[in-house]
Formats: structure tokens, C-alpha cells, sequence
């Protein structure tokens, strides 16, 4: 198995999760700041308020990077950063975006390809408080479209890669129904209402950006979070529908209006009209707004039918997850997420369920990694030996190349989740996904572990096609 020279890899982190300096140079407070200062809702009591410093050790990250040998680094962008207020008539934060191209031209010095993201779950609060953000689609679309051409012309001579937002379907269910991420809202209809308001701003920051023709003749998509499905009766026709209709809610609510115009008809039968309602204005954006497919896989799970009608409040399509199957195997090994079952066939899997129903498209997986099952209580000298974490990303990008050179998904790059441990939303500091340590407690030095050698030498490997050690 090979992979070509231009095949991009790398690692990846989003801004509120490592940069800290939240009043830093103008920065106006987004909803994460203001969710974590609501007791019980981090684990740990945490906030991002200093998190790893990042925004003040631009140098000493891409200094890493080098010496990981990355190709690319995929990054988020503080909208609170750029325009603090948010807003279309709010002022402009010159010192934010000279930051942002002070370090996107560094990392080009250092011969790495920069990923530009420009939304990672950090809404400016402001917005939130006029108009609910995404819960107002015109507002929160002629917003999030002006900070995107702001983005756009000030970096778009030098970036090559774009994606708008990540994992919608996290932004809308757990910020939006469940209420576990920020803002925190709890209601039954909010997620449906959301995901559409993030489908059209993707759709019109993307005619914006084709629109603009920019000198870097880049390419633009929306990060979409999948997790491959397995009947848990495999024997059961209504266990593998399941997962069809599983994957249809999952990601299909998302893919299907780009790369179809229109919702999957599984989540039009059961939600009705719960489910906004396209008018051609908008789905003309949304329809073919895609330059490549990228993915967020960290694992997959057992899907079982329902033989109960849908609740209001469900958002997987009537269907139950399992981690165990039927015959009381396990979907993978346990890490230090609850969440998280590491399964690296999944990974291919979905992969070529995404080519065989999108014809094919460029892909880029951008987020892929794990966390380690009781690794914030070990002593350093040994959360730095990952072994499980290593053994991960073995199996996971074996099975990525598989995928590409054995199946003919067009695979074009890959992300390590994550550069270096972070602020992991509502778990705080307590989970560690990074292939750096970061000491918290000592002035945020960072110390590569194992995991991060392990990455690079695969792909050294796979691209030269020498043995590596």
C-alpha cells in the first residue's frame, strides 16, 4: 500500500479548545465562556479561559509541527476574535485577524499547508443574546456570510483549504436539544430549526467564496461527523434498515441537501413538519455547495430497531445504539471516553459508504483519534509511552490507506485529533486526546508522546514506501 507525495497529513485542533487569551487583543466572549461558568456543566470545573495558551505560542505549535514532519495543520478561526459582536454592523477586530495571518504566513514559511476552519462550536455570546444565533436562520445566515468574507479576504490569497463548520450535527443536538454543550438548550424542535440555519450559512459563505474568485484557487466544504452503524442483529432486516435510517439522521441530514437538494426521506416521514421546509432561494445555495467531503470518525456502534413509535425528542431515527450487539460483542476496546469505542474497520467502512453514495467525491478525513482510558491519572513518563493511543492510529490509518489503494475512495488527507491534549468541552481538562502532552500545572509545556512518532513514520512509510522503524 502507498500514498501519493501530495497526499496531505497531519494533525488538527479548533480555537476555544487550546488558544486561552479570551479578552486577549479585543477578543469579545463567545457562548463557551459564558457555558462554563455555569457550575456542573464542565466535569472538572474548567474553562477554556487559559486553556493552552496557543494564541500566545503560535511558534513553539509549529514548531511541533515540524518536527512531526506535518504536511498540514487544520485549525478553527475565533469568530469572537474577528468581529467580537459578531454582527454584520459590528466593528471589525484588526488586531484578531492580523493574528490569524501573521500565523497562517508562518506556517507556510514552515512548508505546512494550513486547513482553515471558520466555525468550531465558538459562537460570539453577542448573537446569542440579540437573536439566539442559528435559532434565527436570516440573522444568524447574513451574519456568519459577512465574518466569512472578512475571513476570506483577508487569508484567501493563502490558503488553499476551507471548511465552514464542523460536526452540525453536534452543533444542533447537543448545543440546541440535549443542552450538554453551549449554549445549553434543552427543546425538542431547536435542533431541526439549527441545522438548517447552518446548512444555508454554509451555502452562502460558499457563493461568497466561489464569488470572490481568490488568487489561492481554494477549495471549500463542511465538516460532517459520522459514525459507521452495525445492525445488532445482523440476521434481522429491521436491525439493517435501521442503520440505513441511522445514518440518514446522522449524516444523510446534512450530505443529502448538498449533495442532493433535498432532506433524506426517512427523516421527512418521521419528523413532518418539525423539519424546516426548503424554498428555492436556499437550497439553490445549499445544492452543490461542496468542493470535497470531509469527515470527523472517532468510532461506530450497534444499531436496533424500535418497535415503539418515534418520541418527540429523538434525534437518531428511532432506532437504539448499542455498544454490545446481540451476541454480546463488543463494538471495541474501551478508552477514556465513554462515548468512544476504538473500531478502525468502522472507519473504512464508512468511508466507502460516503464514495458509493456521493459519487465518489475528494475526501479528507479531518478529525480521527482517541483518548486513553485513565491517562490523566498516570504519571507522566508513562502518558507519554501511548501505547494504546499508538496502536489506534496503527489500525486506523492502515485501514484509511485500505480504503483508497484497495477500494478506490479518493482519500486525499488526513488529521490526527490532536496536535496536543486540550479543553475537551464539557469533560474540561480530565480527558487527553493529544499526541503532545500538555502540562497544565507547569507553565503549558508540551512533550511529544509516542503516538506522535508512531504518525509520522506511517506516513512516511506509506508515502515512500520505505520500511520504517
Amino acid at each position: 500500500m502507498s500514498l501519493p507525495k501530495d497526499f496531505v497529513w497531519g494533525f488538527g485542533t479548533a480555537s476555544y479548545q487550546i488558544e486561552g487569551a479570551v479578552s486577549g487583543e479585543g477578543r469579545g466572549p463567545s457562548i463557551w465562556d459564558t457555558f462554563c461558568d455555569i457550575p456542573g456543566k464542565i466535569a472538572d470545573g474548567t474553562t477554556g479561559r487559559y486553556a493552552c495558551d496557543s494564541y500566545n505560542r503560535t511558534s513553539e505549535d509549529i514548531s511541533l509541527l515540524k518536527e512531526y514532519g506535518a504536511k498540514a495543520y487544520r485549525f478553527s478561526i475565533s469568530w469572537s476574535r474577528i468581529i467580537p459582536l459578531g454582527g454584520r454592523n459590528d466593528p471589525t477586530n484588526q488586531q484578531g485577524l492580523d493574528h490569524y495571518v501573521r500565523f497562517v504566513d508562518d506556517l507556510l514559511a514552515a512548508g505546512i499547508l494550513p486547513l482553515v476552519t471558520l466555525f468550531q462550536w465558538d459562537l460570539p455570546q453577542a448573537l446569542h443574546d440579540r437573536y439566539g444565533g442559528p435559532l434565527n436562520k436570516d440573522e444568524f445566515v447574513a451574519d456568519f456570510s459577512h465574518y466569512a468574507e472578512v475571513v476570506f479576504k483577508a487569508l484567501g490569497s493563502r490558503v488553499s483549504h476551507w471548511t465552514t463548520f464542523t460536526e452540525p450535527h453536534n452543533i444542533a443536538v447537543t448545543g440546541y436539544q440535549t443542552g450538554i454543550y453551549a449554549p445549553g438548550i434543552c427543546c425538542d424542535r431547536s435542533s431541526w430549526i439549527v441545522g438548517h440555519s447552518l446548512l444555508v450559512a454554509h451555502g452562502s459563505a460558499v457563493k461568497i467564496f466561489r464569488e470572490l474568485q481568490l488568487s489561492c484557487q481554494g477549495k471549500i466544504g463542511i465538516t460532517l461527523n459520522a459514525q459507521w452503524a452495525e445492525p445488532w442483529d445482523d440476521t434481522d432486516p429491521r436491525d439493517v434498515n435501521a442503520c440505513k435510517t441511522y445514518l440518514d439522521f446522522s449524516v444523510g441530514w446534512f450530505a443529502e441537501p448538498i449533495y442532493r437538494g433535498h432532506y433524506p426521506e426517512r427523516m421527512v416521514q418521521q419528523l413532518g413538519d418539525r423539519l424546516p421546509a426548503w424554498n428555492q432561494h436556499d437550497i439553490a445555495l445549499v445544492y452543490g455547495s461542496n468542493d470535497f467531503f470531509a469527515l470527523d470518525y472517532y468510532t461506530s456502534i450497534f444499531i436496533k430497531h424500535k418497535e415503539s413509535q418515534p418520541q418527540p425528542g429523538d434525534f437518531l431515527g428511532n432506532v437504539e445504539s448499542h455498544q454490545y450487539n446481540s451476541h454480546g460483542q463488543c463494538i471495541g476496546p474501551e478508552t477514556g471516553s465513554s462515548w468512544l469505542r476504538a473500531n478502525p474497520q468502522g472507519l473504512r467502512k464508512v468511508l466507502n459508504w460516503i464514495s458509493h453514495t456521493y459519487s465518489n467525491p475528494d475526501l479528507y478525513i479531518l478529525e480521527n483519534g482517541t483518548s486513553c482510558k485513565g491517562e490523566d491519572n498516570q504519571p507522566i513518563e508513562e502518558i507519554l509511552h501511548d501505547t494504546f493511543r499508538c496502536d489506534f492510529y496503527r489500525e486506523h490509518i492502515s485501514e484509511a490507506v485500505k480504503a483508497r489503494t484497495e477500494d478506490g475512495v479518493n482519500l486525499l488527507g488526513y488529521m490526527a485529533w490532536s496536535l496536543m491534549d486540550n479543553f475537551e468541552w464539557n469533560d474540561g481538562f480530565r480527558v487527553r486526546f493529544g499526541v503532545t502532552y500538555v502540562d497544565y500545572k507547569d507553565g503549558m509545556k508540551r512533550y511529544p508522546k509516542d503516538s506522535a512518532k508512531v504518525i509520522s513514520g506511517l506516513f512516511h512509510k506509506y508515502i515512500s514506501c520505505e520500511d520504517w522503524v
